[in-house]
């Protein structure tokens, strides 16, 4: 194997090893039962997770691929040359520089880039600033690949000057510091500190990055998933020294463009991470099941908030979450906020009357179906279906609370939730009632929000209410659910991604005594406005606008908006004007938002 190999083979290795699970299986018997954990050390602290069983030998199976990795990497490292220019024994910390960055950006180098990626390009090749760029954002949302994009695209003298720090929770600020030095003496010009918040002193000491070494000319870049921590941050001690980059919302145009997957349907189901492109991404993607999805809440999520709040110098972001905290239980809490908001979200979707016409279009459809025709929305009363699964799930809910969560923990949890691009608010607004307001959460990664409702609805379904169902039934039940459940969910992206484009203009739901638009976009400078319906269907019907043609509801919008330049239909099939209605086909509308 030549030299470039193996140093293409010792970063595929290193990479591969990150993404496996550390630590050990451990057994505990206990009433003659066997039960397996998951034990590893994070923090300096043992932790350890229960494995169910059907998940055992898959999870036996990485930890003993990610030791043989880990044996082979050793191996591979003896071979390898030390470098030329640098000698890295020399450093405190895992510094990467020369040839092994090269080899670490070789294998994504044909990655398509995310948009985001211009404002890291730009900070690197700029004039001097005197600020860090921070990189920040939730796992698998492409931080750490847009770092070896830019190595990638550097010449043989840049990448020469180049440097790549992998923190790790040993290590200290005054390790760092030393090493930067090291790096500034020898002439080292861009250096780039990958999960820099795991040193507990980070928040702290972070003004050492901006006003020492950006200050004489460095380039520094600080990346890593604890986002709530960089706020923190960019909020104390690198005030008006750092330029944030924030990766966690990817919007439809980018996982289309990036990943070169299609479909507004695709994007629901798994949306949100930047993990895997290719024709069979979905099967392993972060939110291709219901475990996969409450990891991802448990580690991204619920991990950050916590990790954050116990590194901050003061510990004043604690606020009323400290009893939580000290009992060992605020990461529960987090988990239990985010699937409570799913919750509320299906109940909603669950409790709006499903219209006969939509109902027999349902059952039409089954029954035309040409592989397996069925009459089964014929035969159920779904509105006692509906009922049920909405008492049900009340129900559900509140017997899963193990921890009792005032009104004031919750509300706190959200708003770290908000600070890290996860969930954002839409106004809903009432006419003829302007006093009326209220809101709706739409979180910004659907394919967490979709994976949580239909293992929700599944397991209600197996619940005895409906044990009178076939299975047939209960799966036809299920579909019909979950369709409502897109088509809601359709509106909360659009909805999101518009108000996040369009910063200048007001963007809300506008509901009226009876019916509602489902997107209004109020420009108040040119004091006017544009209303939309937004439908998850293929086909165009008349009931679709009938909303958009009512004279009283459109009189009202004006007489408050200013004039209707526009009446759209967002909608999964073809682009074309039917009776004077803009119908559009809504993956083209998301792709041209800019």
């Amino acid at each position: 194997m030549e030299l470039s190999e193996m140093q293409a083979r010792a970063a595929e290795m290193e990479q591969l090893i990150a993404d496996l699970p550390a630590g050990s299986i451990t057994k505990k018997t206990v009433n003659g039962k066997e039960y397996f954990y998951h034990r590893w050390t994070e923090d300096k602290k043992r932790r350890e997770k229960y494995i169910p069983a059907d998940e055992l030998e898959d999870f036996r199976a990485q930890i003993e691929q990610r030791k043989a990795q880990e044996r082979e990497l050793k191996a591979l490292k003896k071979q390898l040359p030390k470098g030329k220019s640098v000698d890295t024994s020399a450093f405190t910390t895992n510094v990467r520089t020369g040839e092994a960055l090269r080899s670490f950006a070789s294998p994504v180098r044909a990655y398509r880039k995310r948009e985001c990626f211009r404002q890291l390009h730009d900070y690197i090749y700029g004039g001097q600033q005197d600020k860090v760029l921070i990189l920040y954002g939730l796992r698998r949302t492409g931080k750490t690949t847009m770092i070896r994009q830019i190595f990638a695209e550097m010449s043989g003298a840049e990448l020469a000057k180049v440097a790549f720090i992998q923190i790790t929770a040993r290590d200290t600020l005054a390790d760092v510091n030393r090493d930067l030095k090291l790096l500034e003496a020898q002439g080292f010009r861009y250096v780039f500190l990958d999960e820099v918040t795991l040193m507990e002193d980070f928040i702290e000491g972070a003004a050492l990055f901006s006003d020492v070494f950006a200050a004489c000319g460095m380039k520094i870049v600080l990346s890593g998933k604890d986002s709530l921590g960089f706020l923190f941050t960019e909020d104390e001690q690198l005030y008006d020294r750092c330029i944030l980059l924030h990766t966690t919302f990817i919007p439809y145009r980018e996982f289309e463009s990036v990943l070169g997957i299609h479909g507004i349907d695709e994007y629901i189901r798994y949306g949100g991470t930047m993990s895997l492109g290719g024709i069979h991404y979905n099967e392993t993607s972060t939110f291709a099941s219901k475990e996969s999805a409450d990891e991802y809440v448990d580690t991204a999520i619920a991990r950050n908030i916590q990790h954050s709040l116990r590194c901050y110098q003061y510990e004043g972001h604690f606020r009323h979450l400290r009893d939580l905290y000290d009992k060992n239980e605020l990461t529960s809490a987090i988990n239990r906020v985010v699937e409570d908001i799913n919750h509320r979200f299906t109940l909603e979707v669950l409790s709006q009357d499903w219209k006969s016409h939509d109902l027999g279009i349902s059952a039409s459809n089954l029954r035309r179906d040409r592989e397996n025709p069925t009459d089964i929305l014929d035969c159920i009363d779904l509105a006692a279906v509906t009922d049920s699964l909405r008492k049900l799930l009340e129900i559900r809910n509140k017997a899963e609370q193990t921890v009792k969560l005032d009104d004031v923990h919750a509300a706190e949890i959200k708003e770290y939730l908000d600070l890290l691009d996860l969930t954002r608010e839409i106004d809903v607004l009432h006419l003829p009632d302007v006093g009326t307001k209220s809101s709706r959460t739409a979180i910004a990664q659907p394919g967490l929000r979709y994976a949580q409702a239909d293992a929700l609805i599944r397991s209600l379904l197996l619940d005895e209410t409906f044990s009178a169902l076939s299975l047939a039934e209960r799966t036809a039940v299920q579909e019909r659910i979950l369709t409502e459940i897109k088509g809601r969910m359709l509106e909360d992206i659009v909805l999101l991604e518009t108000k996040l484009a369009t910063p200048k203009k007001q963007v809300f739901v506008l509901q009226f005594p009876v019916g509602e638009f489902d997107m209004v976009v109020f420009d108040p400078n040119a004091g006017s406005c544009r209303i939309f319906e937004i439908k998850h269907s293929e086909e165009a019907a008349p009931q679709q606008y009938r909303h958009l043609i009512d004279a009283e509801k459109c009189a009202q919008t004006e007489h408050r908006y200013g004039p209707i330049t526009g009446k759209f239909v967002l909608y999964r099939g073809k682009s074309q004007v039917v009776s004077g209605i803009q119908y559009q086909n809504v993956e083209e509308y998301l792709r041209n938002l800019a």
